[in-house]
């Protein structure tokens, strides 16, 4: 069996023959499934997904079409066996298929491997040829499709650049003239495509057109948008003009391949995460490698030693990637076992520690958050028994990671934010200066103190041009977005589109510096729902809004919004308890505020309870990255319904 995607979605057997999936809205379904890459997706999600307007019997529906898909690609299941493709988990569905038999996950798996070594040339020329048309083609009208293919059109152009570049670093590449001319003319906004295209250009022998596809490339860009070309191509112009005999590529990636150990590879890694975003991404994936190479020697001291090795600064409560943390917490976890109570403390620190910081509280069952407070605070004890400065700060991380156990603990987080910042200041550790000061932005911001905020804010944006963490800025631009949110409600303030337009621009600046799938996904529409809140205007009801890991809050205002009354009380009463993290106050008083316009005085009670360790709090401020206003609004709103005869 193997599913396709990349073009109109289809099944086939191992011998080739086409599957009927049956209608439109069966293939949607498998095609949903694919897309959520073997994670569970919600029936609510499934429903939102499939209809703009869900029928009343829309979940029932969704079971039959379910039902119909497990017949098709599971044929000889016999009769009451349960499903192992399309399986049912807890409230909704998962696909369970190996990636190798879906072509959307072989595409981004040879890409991958191709940005970390270019002997996997190979394999990208495959994924590139499997591409039929565009991602789920026949998949129209779906915001969810839509999104998806604009990614992964993105993925396939980066891939054919890429390709492009290998192939020229390797020495051939003039035969790639006509593709890459196709590729600027398709898509001219491309500097990269520009510059490939002026490589080959070079390599068959014609600097004059080279030199020409640059000076074009330099026209467009003035003309059309205003900016002058990128260091890479004025760098590749001063080299063609000077007749380089070779191009090399201005820039060169290290990998973590076969020829390094894992104590260099988890060296890189580190050095690299600092870089944030899509480096963070890359560094993190090469040193959980590392992790799984030392602990396949057998050297437990080994082990240890690369595990704790990564110190890297960690600011969020929720994991970019909760699966890849969960084994480095077990990988951890087993070398504590192994080295004992009697092993030595700085190594034992060191990975309690890192079960701190890995364990972000978004993520957490009751039983494994209590674990990670534990290795919390026996890190820090034992780092501060042994006066090690920079194990401290690294503990001290996982107690800041970890001090989100309820509502309304802003103010001892700028305790554990200062102490930070004072050690790191005193014994010239960067990094963690500029944690320090991001920790105390957070608080600050949910304080409601907006001058203090600002000023750790731009400390931070200081400190980030010497350690080049690239990523600052993007976080305290979205600060400022939320102190604009803020102010637009004040007399003389900003509008609220022009607030609307700061988070507009800090969304933008955060997908470009690659984004951080545990921050960034469903920021933008929260904070959207915060600035009308504060301006007492109904959220947004666009479809293609991304509400990531917040919906099921914001679900029950959003159908209300659109005349759902009962839905949205079905919504209100089924929503989890919010988790423990950056946002759990903002969460508690969308719950509050929706409760408060049904009539839910259970629900309303709950949120209150909730909320009063909070109240002198701003919801969502302890993001530092947007707001809904002072809690006490939604507090009061709370306890005025559950006070209700």
């Amino acid at each position: 069996m193997r599913i396709d995607v990349l073009g109109a979605v289809r099944a086939l057997h191992d011998d080739g023959a086409p599957v009927d999936l049956g209608g439109p809205r069966h293939r949607e379904v498998l095609a949903r499934l694919v897309a959520a890459e073997g994670r569970l997706v919600t029936t609510d999600t499934l429903v939102d997904d499939l209809w703009a307007e869900p029928p009343v019997r829309a979940v029932g529906a969704l079971r039959t079409f379910v039902a119909a898909l497990r017949r098709a690609i599971e044929p000889g299941r016999p009769p009451r066996t349960p499903p192992r493709l399309l399986v049912t988990e807890g409230p909704g569905y998962a696909l369970r298929l190996p990636r190798d038999t879906v072509d959307v996950h072989r595409f981004e798996d040879a890409l991958a491997r191709a940005r970390r070594t270019p002997d996997a040339l190979t394999d990208l020329d495959a994924a590139l040829a499997a591409w039929r048309g565009p991602a789920y083609a026949d998949v129209t009208g779906s915001a969810w499709a839509q999104r998806e293919r604009t990614r992964l059109e993105e993925l396939r152009l980066e891939a054919v650049e890429l390709r492009a570049r290998l192939l020229l670093d390797s020495g051939s590449g003039a035969e790639l003239v006509a593709e890459l001319g196709a590729h600027v003319t398709e898509h001219p906004w491309r500097e990269t495509g520009w510059g490939l295209l002026a490589r080959a250009l070079h390599r068959a022998g014609r600097q004059t057109d080279a030199l020409a596809t640059l000076r074009r490339a330099r026209t467009m860009l003035a003309d059309q948008l205003g900016l002058d070309p990128g260091a890479d191509l004025r760098r590749l112009e001063t080299d063609i003009l000077r007749g380089a005999t070779t191009l090399q590529p201005p820039r060169t990636v290290w990998t973590s391949g076969a020829r390094l150990g894992p104590r260099t590879t988890v060296g890189l890694a580190r050095t690299l995460a600092l870089a944030g975003g899509d480096a963070l991404v890359h560094s993190r994936r090469d040193r959980l490698a590392a992790v799984r190479a030392a602990e396949r020697t057998g050297d437990i001291a080994l082990t240890a030693r690369v595990i704790g090795a990564y110190d890297v600064p960690a600011l969020w409560s929720r994991a970019d990637d909760p699966e890849q943390s969960r084994a480095v917490v077990a990988a951890a976890e087993r070398t504590l076992t192994a080295l004992g109570t009697d092993g030595p403390a700085g190594a034992r620190a060191r990975l309690l520690a890192t079960v701190a910081v890995e364990s972000r509280s978004a993520d957490l069952s009751a039983t494994e958050r209590g674990r990670a407070e534990r290795a919390a605070r026996e890190a820090e004890a034992l780092a501060r028994e042994l006066g090690d400065p920079a194990l401290l700060a690294f503990a001290l991380n996982g107690v800041f990671l970890q001090s989100f156990a309820r509502p309304g603990l802003a103010a001892e987080r700028d305790v554990i934010g200062s102490e930070i910042l004072d050690l790191a200041t005193r014994h010239e550790l960067p990094d963690f200066v500029v944690l320090g000061r991001l920790v105390r932005l957070q608080s600050a911001s949910a304080l409601g103190d907006l001058d203090a905020a600002t000023a750790h804010a731009e400390a931070a944006e200081q400190l980030a041009v010497s350690t080049e963490a690239s990523l600052v800025p993007v976080l305290t631009g979205w600060f400022r977005a939320r102190a604009s949110a803020a102010r637009s409600t004040e007399p003389g303030g900003p509008t609220a589109a022009t607030a609307a337009a700061h988070y507009r621009a800090a969304e933008n600046a955060l997908a470009e510096a690659g984004g951080m799938p545990g921050l960034h996904l469903g920021l933008f529409a929260l904070a959207l729902l915060g600035l009308r809140l504060l301006h007492d205007r109904p959220p947004p009801t666009d479809p293609a809004l991304d509400w990531g890991p917040y919906r099921p809050w914001t679900r029950p205002l959003v159908l209300l919004a659109r005349n759902r009354t009962e839905e949205a009380r079905t919504a209100l009463t089924t929503a989890p308890v919010p988790p423990l993290d950056h946002m759990q106050e903002a969460l508690w008083c969308l719950t509050a505020h929706a409760a408060a316009r049904l009539g839910e005085r259970p629900v309303a009670a709950r949120a209150a309870t909730a909320l009063h360790p909070a109240r002198t709090e701003h919801a969502g401020g302890a993001s530092g990255m947007l707001t809904l206003g002072p809690v006490a609004r939604y507090l009061a709103e709370a306890e005025a319904c559950a006070g209700k005869s």
